[in-house]
Order: structure tokens, then sequence, then C-alpha cells
């Protein structure tokens, strides 16, 4: 039986803020039980739900010297789809009304959490041979395995992986600070190790030390080879592109199913979404007061609103765009200056465009069951979730050619009737905007054609069973 521990600083369902918590919760799950133990850590945040905490069992306790004082570290338990969870205790630290705040006190909360989540695997008796980290706020793990933690019996032989959910989060500040939380001599504060243009670096660290490194999809494992993505460290992930893998992201199919969906106004699969799916556009057109009209093409949006989504290519092209035959409907929160463009087009084109600025889950399905396509411009894109739910639910994705995109989207061939969506390849507005009237041409003009590429798109298998087969084989290359 191979041991494996995922250490994060979130996990569905305990507490989300981004796509990283949807894979620290859903994956564990997808293992093949008969070969891989797999258990989770993360932090018990105050901030967790209390019907959660509810479920989580007192394991143990002890202190820890972290900055010259005694500090307490809390050990809890629970067990969820078959998965342990253990949950690092400390108020102090973890106190709040969530995860990340001040971006100061983030770096010595999460130094903390790597030194203590070491610690306490002797208290729970878990020897893991891989410890899988997440993100740079569990960077410090690779290092303090072949530093402080490197000499003890119990630790000699495990092997780190560490997964690059967004280059551009590196847990970096001056390198005074980062030495100080992180406890390292000056040894590991050389351009080869932590330090990078003159700054600590948290996620720098776990890329020089860990035994492998993963990405979330395999064209953005060779973007962040180049300048433009590498957010500075480029240079390193060419040296260590050996080590270096892309294995793309899934989602829950459990979650996220038109068939049993219990939030959407109609339920629907791939044999019925034709008379089925179009129910729910109704609904959703009612519930938001737009023009009830079953023909007119509903194209949504459902996004963090930053520069990173490609927002700038939507404001530049927006009143060429809502001149169009379509229903625009957007939902998220982000920056000020998006959230009001979009209230401003809301109010500017009243009878097509619907500004949600906020977050809910619940209309989030109710958009992906009603609307037609789903777009996703995005400058930069990991793996990106939203076009695989969008696929799941029929809503064909017109995305850029990026990262998770690229890998996940096939692009339409009408000459070959291939593909599951529509894409564009260059960060160019217009460009973006000939994209999607090609995919309103095709929904208009041609309906067979636009009823195979949603055929095909609910058809694509983005399950977490996939990407579990290729973990478990990188697991097995390092432990063997």
């Amino acid at each position: 039986m191979k041991k494996i521990l995922f250490v994060a600083s979130e996990a569905v369902p305990f507490i989300k803020t981004g796509g990283l918590a949807d894979v620290v919760g859903a994956l564990p799950k997808c293992f093949d039980k008969r070969y891989f133990d797999v258990r989770v850590m993360i932090p018990k945040y105050l901030c967790i739900k209390q019907e959660l905490r509810d479920k989580m069992e007192y394991v143990s306790h002890f202190y820890m010297d972290y900055l010259g004082q005694n500090r307490y570290v809390g050990i809890l338990q629970a067990e969820l789809d078959g998965v342990t969870y253990y949950f690092i205790d400390n108020e102090s630290y973890f106190w709040g009304a969530k995860p990340y705040g001040d971006w100061y006190y983030d770096l010595e909360k999460f130094s903390f959490f790597c030194k203590a989540a070491l610690s306490s695997l002797p208290v729970i008796g878990f020897q893991p041979d891989v410890i899988h980290c997440h993100d740079w706020q569990t960077g410090l793990i690779p290092v303090h395995l072949k530093d402080k933690f490197h000499g003890g019996e119990f630790f000699r032989d495990i092997k780190t992986v560490m997964t690059i959910h967004n280059m551009k989060f590196q847990g970096v500040w001056d390198v005074e600070t980062i030495q100080r939380f992180s406890e390292l001599p000056d040894y590991y504060f050389t351009p080869d190790k932590l330090e990078a243009y003159e700054d600590g670096n948290l996620l720098k660290g776990g890329l020089v030390y860990a035994d492998a490194i993963t990405t979330v999809s395999p064209s953005y494992a060779e973007e962040i080879q180049m300048s433009f993505y590498g957010e500075g460290l480029d240079g390193l992930m060419r040296a260590r592109s050996r080590s270096l893998r892309g294995i793309l992201n899934g989602i829950d199919y459990s979650e996220y199913d038109p068939e049993t969906d219990r939030r959407i106004a109609q339920n629907y699969s791939l044999r019925n979404f034709r008379p089925e799916k179009v129910k729910n556009k109704l609904a959703l057109q009612e519930e938001l007061g737009l023009p009830q009209d079953a023909g007119k093409m509903m194209i949504a949006l459902i996004s963090r609103l930053t520069d990173q989504k490609g927002l700038d290519l939507i404001q530049c092209v927006m009143d060429e765009f809502c001149s169009d035959s379509i229903q625009f409907v957007v939902l998220g929160t982000g920056d000020e200056k998006y959230e009001n463009m979009f209230r401003h087009y809301d109010w500017k084109y009243n009878d097509r465009v619907r500004a949600n600025i906020g977050y809910s889950d619940d209309l989030a399905h109710r958009i992906y069951a009603a609307c037609d396509a789903f777009l996703m411009p995005s400058l930069f894109e990991p793996c990106g979730l939203g076009q695989l739910i969008a696929l799941r639910y029929g809503a064909v994705p017109i995305v850029r050619e990026t990262g998770g995109l690229r890998d996940t989207v096939q692009p339409y061939n009408e000459y070959e009737q291939t593909g599951t969506g529509f894409s564009f390849a260059n960060y160019n507005a217009h460009e973006m905007l000939a994209c999607i009237r090609y995919a309103e041409h095709i929904y208009y003009d041609c309906r067979r054609d636009w009823n195979g590429i949603v055929d095909r798109a609910m058809a694509a298998d983005f399950s977490w069973k996939a990407s579990a087969l290729k973990y478990q084989e990188m697991y097995d290359w390092l432990i063997d």
C-alpha cells in the first residue's frame, strides 16, 4: 500500500476560495484504494462552517518551537467519502473570516503550517511515501525535509511533489522576512535556492527541492517555461523540465451533472438535451428579467473579474458585441473597474445584458444549464474549471487557446464535423469577436451542426478518474 499525503491551504467541502480546493477535495477520492492510501492535511480555520467542524474529532496536540516561542499545535481528524482529513489547529494563526487576508501575516501563518504539518506526522503515526504539496503555501515542506527534518529515521525516505496551480502566486517578501519565518539558515538564500531577484520566494523553494513538479494542464507545463507565462521562474522551470509534467484537472461529475442537478429548473442529459435544456434558458430569462425567447442565443461568463480572465478584450468590443442578436449573462466579482463596467452595460443594454455582481453557486449552476455558449477569453489559464463544467452542461465553450483551455476544448471544424467548442489564438479583441460571431452563425444558420457540437461536448470525459490514473503513475515512478 502506497501512502500519499496531500498538504494544502484549502480543500472542498471544508474551505474554498478557488480551483485549488476543488483539486485537493475531489482528487483523493478517485485513487485506487487497493494500492493507495491518500489522506489530506489542511489548516483548521475558524471560518470553516460549524456543521463541518462538528465532524472533526480531536486526535492529539503538542507544543512546537516556532520563532522562539512554544506554539500550540492541535491535530483533528475527519472522514469524508472514504478519505481521512487532518486539520492543524492553532487559533492565533487560523482565526478570521477568510483563509487569506493580510499578505505579510499569511507568510508567517503558512510558514508555521509547513513546520507543524511535518512535526505532526510522527504524532499521528502516518508515514507517507509521498507528500504532495500544493502552491506556495506549502513550498517550505520540500525544503524542510532536506533541512530540519533530514536526520530522523521517520522522514528519511519521504519524497515530495510540488503542484503549481497558478504561477502568479509565489509567496514573495524580502529575504530577511522570509528567512525569519522559515527559520532557515543563510545557506538557503542564494539565487539557486530560495532567493529570486533579491527577494525570498516560498514557491521557488518548493520547486527547487521537490522530487517532482506538476502543473494542472500539459499546455501550461510548456508555457511556464517561457518568460511571458513563467512569472520570473521560467529559467528554473526549464532547468527542471525533466521533473515537470502537466496533468489536467478534472471536475466532480457527481456534483456537476445536468441529469441529477437539483439546483436547475429542468434536468436533461445527452439523450434529451434538445427539447429539455432550453427550459432552463426560459426559466433563467424569467428569473433575471430578460425577454423570454427560446431561440435567442444566450452567452454566459462566470468568472473572477480580473485582468487574467481577458475582460479587457470584452471591454474593447462590448458595444459591437451587444449589437448582435444575443443575450449576455455575467456572474462574478473582482476588480471594481470590471464590476462597474458590467453594471454599466447592464444599464445601457438592459434587454440583453445581465450583470450579477457577486457569487452564488446555485445561480452558477442555473446559468451553466441555461446558456448556449460559455465565454472564456483568458490571457492565461493554468487549467480552468469553467469550460469543463460548460462542456458537461452542453454550453458550448468559446475560449482563447492557452493553457488548459487549449487542452480541453477542441475547436469546431465544419468540414470534418469535429470539435467541442470554438477558439481563437491571439490575445486580440476583434479576433475574439470574430470567433463569437462565427459561433453565432453556426447557432442560427446551421442548427444541426450546433447540436452536433453540443453532443460531442456533453460526451467528453473530464472526470477526475483520468487525472487520478496519471497521478498514480507518477507516484509509482517516484516510489519505485
